[in-house]
């Protein structure tokens, strides 16, 4: 296992667990403003990348949403880079519902953190440049969560938000089997996804 973790304890920081030893790890993306926080960390194999990211909250009345944009550019970028040598996994909760039907009150969260056009329409940039959201590419309907708050009973009535995501660059879409959620597993605020690709 690796991990990245930040100077602030208790917030953010990430860890990656393998069963194979990767050729090279990188953590960060070699800005210190972005690396202190501990979001992004790179694995390299033999014939693709995995990145684990934990992507930054917009905040309470969107404080953070201009580091976040900033913090969304700069991911990107590095994304590119590494995408002329190897294809890219990338897991990670990216703190955005991408579509209305991604959350389970949009017209109530609209403007919202994680919900606010400029996220959005960044994240929808990013998937026209190559990237697929695996998950949508086996399940078309709403009412699939990744998150619930604490609060409100929320997870027991299912009021949730989509905000955990497999992204892979589409040069291994035919490769790509499976890609789901686990939402039976308790245990955090957040539940597991599940991505399988053959033959990487």
């Amino acid at each position: 296992y690796w991990y990245s973790s930040t100077k602030k304890k208790g917030y953010s920081g990430i860890l990656t667990l393998s069963n194979e030893e990767p050729l090279s790890i990188q953590k960060g993306l070699g800005i210190e403003q972005i690396d202190e926080e501990g979001r992004i960390m790179t694995l390299e194999f033999e014939n693709f990348y995995i990145l684990n990211v934990y992507f930054p909250n917009a905040g309470r009345g969107l404080k953070r949403l201009d580091f976040k944009t900033w913090f969304n550019k700069e991911f990107q970028n590095f994304c590119e880079k590494l995408r002329k040598d190897k294809p890219l996994v990338i897991g990670g909760d990216f703190n955005v519902a991408h579509k209305e039907i991604d959350l389970a009150n949009s017209e109530s969260n609209q403007q919202n953190a994680g919900f606010t056009i400029e996220e959005r329409e960044w994240f929808s940039n990013f998937l026209n440049k190559g990237y697929i959201d695996t998950f949508r590419e086996f399940e078309k309907e709403g009412d699939n969560y990744t998150y619930w708050t604490y609060r409100y009973n929320a997870r027991e009535k299912n009021i949730g938000w989509r905000i955990d995501y497999f992204i892979i660059s589409d040069e291994i879409r035919d490769k790509l089997d499976d890609s789901y959620i686990l939402d039976d597993i308790k245990g955090s605020d957040h539940c597991p996804i599940g991505l399988k690709i053959r033959g990487l």
